[in-house]
């Protein structure tokens, strides 16, 4: 925050970052479903507000506008579904609404658990709802971009598992196929435009959309296996995702810091403006590392050892007796081994050229460590993503009886000399403690083999260039352009040549070229919609005559209207 101190109202910050912490602690202790609706709209209402703190900017605004849509958008299917859930039960209370969907009519069930869907899904930032994350994100100041991403989509997954699980109970098959979907495009797409962002908060957010949907294909595999009645198979399943939702609060936390403080001594976001900031600032550097380590899923950091959970699960429904489950899960995986490797590869182009390289700008030859309080909550979350990646036995017991709770199965755990965990199907053991001592003896090979064969240290070979600047270097676009051209029918670059002239035509000044990936969902889906709407409001704005007495009369009709409705309702 110290970049505003001076030119913003810090007081201001601090009030309303507190009661955003406040309102999402109270979301998941909510009891019914008013409080919860009140405290949803609170967290909604001021997270907007962090969004547009720099309100001064037309982006920023923008930002807000979208998110604010969204968010509302959201609430009013999440009010629908418990709706229904309160017909059902006759009470607002979350306790009466375990088991309501037992009550309910197929119908019912169904648009209790769609409206849900969309309804958190909004929040969540799944596919085609996502559209708000990559305008907030970058709009929003860092900490409380690490706040919305790490902490509050997850208050709505936490809602999706009671929903579906505790108050509809998941038992219907082409519901979970459904999450399942949504998890796997979430997941590809969201990873795609992060490899092209060259925005460096832009590019986490989509990873945020990608680490969502990797998280729904547990859910969503989870709530296959309970409607094909395999409840030891959906408890992994859900462990793994409940897992990764909790590695990806700690690792995007940790990468949403990092770039803020990148942007902090940098005053850019833009990746191609970055390079050398390993040199200029280590410490946050290596921490920021360990996050890219993590969110692609390398051992023996955290995310590793959830997406390999998540695998498993889905690798084991070749067991079920549906072939249709045969058929979709296996590819549920694949597309998260293409998400993991386009994830790789979209991190170590943040890395590699914003960290290692010639610095392209001044503002980053001039980069300065982070402060003291920044590399202090960096460095929390660093250990912390090792920690759960070397020692998961600590953590997947107590993640075990949760998913107990709604799968009917849990893990169990036996320990012998170096501890293993096995899962009551008897398809997986993995020895956790002996991993991890594994993992720790490997990190300092790095070291020892260049220890023992340290060599004359030159400057890079620049291909017999005297100078090598960063002109010479790969930029982020260049890096990420073979993925674009192998994507390209998903990605629809829009693209623009335009050359300046001196004297005439046959004398060329300069060349600027333009690139710009096509924002799909807002132009098929969302521009369309929003035109529809305004077009039939300005068939409904000439109502609106100013004339004092047309509304009088209007009033009028209605009132005789409804005395007729009572009238007939009487009389039957």
């Amino acid at each position: 925050m110290r970049e505003y101190f001076g030119k913003k109202n810090i007081g201001y910050l601090g009030f309303l970052y507190n009661i955003f912490i406040l309102s999402m602690i109270i979301v998941v202790r909510a009891r019914n479903d008013v409080m919860f609706l009140i405290v949803w709209e609170l967290m909604s209402l001021v997270s907007f507000f962090l969004v547009i703190y720099e309100h001064e900017k037309p982006e920023t605004r923008k930002a807000g506008f979208i998110y604010i849509v969204m968010t509302h958008i959201g609430t009013g299917f999440i009010l629908q579904s418990f709706l229904i859930l309160a017909g059902s039960s006759g009470s607002f209370n979350f306790d009466t609404f375990v088991g309501a969907g037992s009550r309910m009519t197929p119908l019912l069930k169904d648009l209790a658990f769609l409206f849900a869907l969309i309804g958190f899904g909004a929040k969540a930032g799944i596919v085609p709802l996502h559209i708000w994350l990559p305008y907030a994100h970058p709009a929003a100041p860092s900490n409380v971009s690490a706040l919305m991403s790490g902490v509050m989509i997850k208050t709505a997954i936490y809602m999706f598992i009671r929903v579906f699980f505790d108050f509809l109970g998941a038992g219907v098959l082409w519901w979970g196929f459904l999450v399942f979907s949504i998890g796997a495009l979430s997941s590809v797409l969201g990873i795609m435009y992060a490899v092209v962002e060259p925005d460096i908060k832009r590019m986490l957010a989509y990873s945020s959309i990608e680490n969502i949907g990797i998280i729904l294909l547990g859910i969503g595999a989870s709530m296959i296996f309970i409607a094909e009645g395999q409840n030891s198979l959906a408890a992994i399943a859900a462990i793994a995702a409940l897992y990764h939702l909790l590695n990806h609060a700690v690792f995007k936390g940790l990468l949403f810091m990092g770039a803020g403080s990148v942007i902090f001594s940098t005053h850019t976001k833009n990746i191609e403006k970055l390079g050398g900031l390993l040199k200029k600032m280590p410490i946050m550097g290596f921490f920021f590392l360990i996050g890219v380590l993590s969110i692609s899923a390398m051992p023996p950091f955290s995310g590793f050892v959830s997406e390999w959970l998540t695998f498993q699960s889905l690798l084991m429904s070749f067991s079920s007796g549906d072939s249709l489950v045969r058929i979709v899960l296996p590819v549920g995986a694949a597309v998260l081994a293409l998400t993991g490797a386009l994830a790789a590869f979209c991190f170590l182009k943040t890395f590699g050229i914003g960290f290692l390289a010639l610095p392209r700008s001044e503002n980053a030859e001039h980069a300065k460590e982070a402060n003291m309080p920044m590399l202090l909550g960096m460095g929390i979350f660093a250990i912390l993503s090792v920690l759960l990646g070397i020692l998961p036995f600590y953590a997947l017991p107590f993640l075990g009886r949760i998913t107990q709770a709604f799968t009917g199965s849990g893990i169990s755990l036996s320990q012998g000399v170096l501890g293993s965990i096995v899962m009551p199907v008897g398809q997986i053991s993995v020895s956790t403690q002996g991993m991890a001592l594994l993992m720790l003896a490997i990190l300092p090979l790095p070291l020892i083999i260049t220890f023992m064969y340290n060599g004359r240290k030159h400057e890079t070979w620049g291909c017999g260039q005297p100078v090598c600047t960063a002109r010479n270097e790969y930029t982020a676009t260049a890096f990420s352009k073979p993925v674009q051209m192998w994507f390209k029918n998903i990605y629809r670059p829009v693209r623009e040549l335009r050359t300046t002239y001196s004297v005439s035509t046959f004398f060329k000044e300069s060349f600027r070229f333009e690139s710009q990936i096509e924002q799909v969902f807002e132009r098929y889906l969302y521009t369309p919609a929003v035109n529809g709407v305004l077009a039939r409001s300005r068939v409904l704005k000439s109502i609106q005559t100013g004339s004092i007495h047309a509304y009088l009369s209007y009033i009028f009709g209605t009132l005789v209207i409804l005395m007729i409705f009572v009238i007939l309702g009487g009389n039957q």
